[in-house]
């Protein structure tokens, strides 16, 4: 990393040789398209050398690093997607896209997987569904979400992890018994 702060082409390719499949793998998984996953990374590597100078081997090793700061930027990236796409979503809309004034059957099964998901997520206490909206439909950040609701960063934290975890329950409890 030294070497890639110092601005050596040379050393920014070893650094993608060597973290270059694990970036992508990450964002293959998280991103939805393929074409978004290589936007991603190619934003990955250029943050990776934009701040070589601040990394700190006495703090992480390297590898714990670029994956920290690989996790860090899809998520600000599907964060700005989403928030992109409906910054003023309700739950209370229905979510209905028409092709030509009728909804094709891809449309149809996610039309049905969202209203599950949006059933399960209603059925969430107050501040988890909150947080959880927030976060992910809105496009918030924990601390935005925090500050707007005057609760601290951890209980943001924690409240989001307990939703994720109910909602994953959920879904297990309900594709057993279907």
């Amino acid at each position: 990393m030294d070497r890639v702060a110092q601005g050596e082409e040379d050393a920014v390719g070893e650094l993608y040789d060597r973290f270059g499949a694990l970036v992508y793998r990450m964002a293959y998984q998280m991103m939805p398209t393929s074409s978004d996953a290589d936007d991603a990374v190619q934003e990955v590597f250029i943050r990776l050398w934009k701040s070589a100078d601040r990394y700190d081997a006495s703090r992480a090793a390297l590898s714990t690093w670029v994956v920290l700061l690989t996790r860090r930027r899809l998520v600000d990236r599907l964060r700005r997607s989403r928030a992109r796409v409906k910054a003023n979503f309700t739950l209370e809309e229905q979510w209905s896209p028409e092709v030509g004034g009728k909804a094709p059957l891809a449309s149809v099964e996610e039309n049905e997987r969202f209203a599950t998901l949006m059933q399960r997520i209603e059925a969430l206490p107050e501040l988890q569904r909150t947080v959880l909206t927030r976060a992910y439909l809105k496009g918030q950040t924990l601390r935005q979400i925090g500050e707007d609701l005057d609760r601290p960063l951890g209980t943001i934290k924690s409240t989001l992890s307990r939703a994720l975890s109910r909602l994953r329950e959920r879904a297990a409890i309900e594709d057993l018994a279907s």
